[in-house]
């Protein structure tokens, strides 16, 4: 039963230290767990589907535009990170 225990506590220590390390730092990590894990969930999409519409905020901030608005049939990409 005490190998149980520690073993179980091992794992969670190594849950906890992999989580700080995927996502930069402890704190970084209680907020991924605390409210992106909660409300991940898997898209329906598939290859060839239509995009859903999005509403997106301009770069220069001055407001906000649907995607719709500038697909007219034409392919688009979107990345979604951070480039600095």
């Amino acid at each position: 039963m005490m190998w149980v225990v520690i073993g179980l506590g091992a794992l969670l220590v190594l849950v906890c230290i992999a989580l700080s390390v995927m996502a930069g730092s402890p704190k970084d990590a209680l907020s991924m767990v605390r409210y992106a894990f909660p409300h991940m969930k898997r898209g329906s999409l598939q290859p060839g589907d239509t995009a859903p519409d999005a509403k997106l905020m301009r770069l220069d901030g001055t407001g906000a535009f649907r995607l719709r608005e500038h697909l007219r049939g034409r392919p688009l990409v979107l990345v979604f990170g951070s480039f600095t």
